[in-house]
């Protein structure tokens, strides 16, 4: 038996593992992520190393390889840790084992660290005036200023000597030898942060929030660690949860790491915690310099840090004794990595959380299908707060008929009764946020008369309008041309429904040339500080309408904000997706939440063409359970994730002949392998794009309810693609439950 063993987990070095002779003594005794010690290099000095793998072949000349010396004793490091977490994700979702280890030890490479030198007199009094006595006679000018300036100050930071007293270091390195002054060095963290104040703050909390907190440190103090659901309604005070939880962990000397969607990641919610926990706070996100995030994992592992706020990445945070990890916004889609290995976020910081003996909190006013499933079927402890944590009654929610506007002669985008409730607020002074639901957008064709989509005869989703006038399904590649006239009314009002947020704040400024609007898009917040300018004006009420994306309803708290506007709920309802439906009612829910969370009652308005579809009806509710009941029963009756699993296997290369040819045998390939057990094997088919940059692309389903059996398939796909070379111009890429077609 060989073990694959790295000596060096600077991340230039990861791709360098060596093989080494596992005695005979330890088979059986080493598993993946052990620290050991091997003997390297020439000299055969004994270096710390980290097990990756095991094999039974040997890929050098028998007679050089080394063997290793001895397992460490004091227990798995935190690389040890997540190295076998690294071993984990290459198992469940494919990929090489060097890029789980590139994801899971995200420092690029070793930035230069910060150090802050001091100078510190050695003299005492009567020894440094003698010695001043001394250089002033020699003139020795910048020796002299430098003693005299040490006597009245014993230590001075190195900076101010060489700026403040024009003194280079070939001075103070003279009165080093001289034994006159020390020159002493401490490394200085870059705290994307600064001086932020603890404030201490009684907490009333409500009898559902204490409910859910003495639950899970009821459970945690019996050292019984799981994962919680916490289904709380908007504005039900699911971060205040999280804090005492996080607070409690803490007091047992044990760290915390709360993800947040990078959207969702902002200034506001980030200085909840700073209020909380002071400088035991400290944050990632895409925004910060290399140094900086360098810095902050290195601030974590010495246990300067109790908690590592951040997205997606945040979860490898380095903790020597980590004890809890928060998902909130658990149903964003931003938690399921698009590069290999695509992990979700979800199973992975499970993963993490037993490898660590620590809890995961899921929150969600609107959770994830999967999670509810799991929580339903007693997988996650479900933990609900019905009501806002203020008392305030959730948004009253209307529903508009856009067929209805359109058979009474009003093409705008705006709805009669919209236009109606923005004049009405904008008397009242109040606040009112267009919402535009473009996300999943994937042109599909509707009715403007009856509400009519084009979907797909085999799937259930809705077909793609592609330029060449055929309309595609992107799961099993059924096509037909491009309909004219609606199969359901036959209305010639049939097409691709378009809309965009700068035409909204176009048609807003003509219809309400008063009102002061602000706009929130991709182009409106380039620049690095983009979003929280808009938001911070828009809190101020420097502005009246503010209209924006799906970035404009995560998380934002405005006392002032009374009316919400939905509008086109249908663009993500009959995107080419499964999910759909659940996109749309989480959207839509979220987007209602943010009315009415301060004084005043809130009201939102859902403009649709499918006033009757459940996702609507139950979102206009915001009813989560009768909209779960219904998607639920959808999902199994298609055999949907979380009911069955699904593999989508992606396939890319320049030659589509070549392309053709290697999905053909890999479905083949499939097809052998399956066996006896339930796998059906779809396509292959186009996804949403089939050709970028020349590249011509593929995607193959395998489909079946036990994940085990997808795990196995893909490993022996895995194994099948490396012995053929013929793949080799492919890129082949694996997708465990995929939460869109790409």
């Amino acid at each position: 038996m060989f073990a694959n063993i790295i000596v060096d987990i600077t991340h230039e070095k990861l791709d360098k593992i060596f093989q080494y002779r596992v005695p005979s003594h330890m088979e059986g005794e080493l598993s993946i992520g052990m620290e050991v010690l091997v003997p390297f290099g020439k000299g055969n000095r004994m270096t710390k190393g980290y097990v990756v793998d095991f094999t039974e072949n040997c890929d050098y000349d028998l007679s050089k390889v080394k063997e290793i010396a001895e397992i460490s004793r004091k227990g798995m490091a935190i690389e040890g840790k997540l190295v076998a977490l690294a071993a984990w994700m290459k198992e469940n979702y494919g990929g090489t084992m060097i890029q789980a280890l590139k994801t899971v030890l995200p420092i690029k490479q070793k930035e230069q660290a910060k150090v802050k030198k001091k100078v510190r007199l050695l003299l005492n009094e009567e020894e440094g005036k003698t010695k001043l006595d001394f250089y002033l006679h020699k003139n020795q000018k910048a020796r002299a200023r430098l003693l005299a300036a040490l006597l009245d100050e014993p230590v001075l930071d190195y900076e101010l000597i060489n700026k403040k007293l024009n003194i280079t270091l070939n001075v103070v390195r003279a009165l080093e030898e001289q034994g006159v002054l020390s020159i002493e060095s401490e490394q200085v963290y870059r705290n994307p942060i600064q001086n932020r104040k603890q404030q201490e703050k009684d907490i009333c909390y409500t009898v559902e929030q204490k409910n859910a907190i003495e639950c899970f440190w009821g459970d945690y103090q019996r050292q019984q660690y799981g994962t919680y659901l916490i289904h709380g309604v908007t504005g039900s005070g699911k971060t205040e949860v999280y804090m005492e939880m996080i607070a409690r962990v803490a007091a047992k000397g044990r760290q915390a790491i709360v993800l947040i969607p990078e959207i969702a990641l902002t200034f506001q919610t980030v200085m909840r915690f700073y209020r909380r926990f002071g400088d035991r706070v400290s944050i990632m996100n895409s925004r910060l310099s290399a140094g900086e995030r360098y810095d902050q994992m290195m601030r974590a592992k010495a246990g300067e840090i109790d908690v590592m706020i951040g997205p997606r990445s945040a979860l490898f945070t380095p903790f020597p004794n980590l004890g809890l990890i928060v998902i909130d916004e658990e149903h964003e889609n931003t938690y399921k990595s698009e590069q290999i290995p695509r992990y979700h976020t979800r199973e992975t910081a499970i993963a993490r959380a037993k490898l660590e003996q620590a809890s995961v909190i899921l929150g969600s006013a609107t959770p994830s299908v999967e999670a509810m499933y799991r929580a339903k079927h007693g997988e996650y402890k479900l933990l609900e707060l019905h009501n806002r944590s203020g008392n305030q009654e959730m948004a009253k929610v209307h529903v508009v008929d856009l067929r209805e506007e359109l058979r009474e002669g009003n093409r705008s985008i705006l709805s009669r009764k919209l236009q109606q409730m923005i004049a009405d607020r904008l008397q009242k002074k109040e606040q009112i946020m267009l919402f535009l639901n473009r996300r999943g957008y994937a042109g599909f064709i509707s009715c403007r008369e009856c509400g009519f989509v084009v979907k797909c005869p085999h799937c259930d989703v809705s077909l793609s309008y592609h330029r060449n006038g055929k309309m595609v399904c992107h799961y099993c590649g059924y096509e037909q041309e491009r309909v004219q006239i609606c199969p359901e009314c036959g209305s010639r009002h049939i097409g691709e429904f378009k809309a965009g947020t700068q035409q909204i704040e176009e048609v807003v400024k003509k219809h309400f040339p008063e009102a002061r609007v602000l706009r929130m898009d991709l182009d409106t917040t380039r620049s690095k500080d983009g979003h929280e300018k808009i938001l911070a004006a828009f809190a101020n009420e420097e502005a009246d309408i503010l209209v924006g994306t799906q970035m404009i309803v995560k998380g934002h708290d405005f006392p002032n904000v009374t009316l919400v506007g939905i509008l086109a709920a249908d663009m993500s309802l009959y995107s080419n997706d499964y999910r759909a439906g659940e996109r749309t009612f989480q959207l839509l829910t979220q987007a209602a939440g943010r009315a009415g969370r301060g004084a005043k009652k809130g009201e939102a308005l859902i403009q649709t063409y499918s006033p009757k579809h459940y996702a609507i009806v139950t979102a206009a509710a915001q009813d989560y359970e009768a909209f779960y009941e219904e998607e639920i029963h959808y999902r199994e009756l298609m055999g949907y994730p979380p009911v069955d699993n699904l593999l989508a296997i992606l396939v890319s290369c320049e030659k589509e002949a070549l392309l053709e040819t290697g999905c053909k045998y890999l479905k083949e390939f499939a097809v052998r392998i399956r066996g006896a057990e339930e796998v059906a094997i779809i396509g292959p088919a186009s996804p949403g794009i089939g050709k970028i940059n020349d590249v011509y692309r593929k995607v193959l389903y395998l489909k079946t309810e036990k994940y085990d059996t997808l795990i196995k398939m893909k490993n022996k796909l895995e194994q099948y693609i490396e012995v053929n070379p013929g793949f080799n111009p492919m890129r082949i890429q694996f997708d465990f439950n995929p939460m869109h077609i790409s």
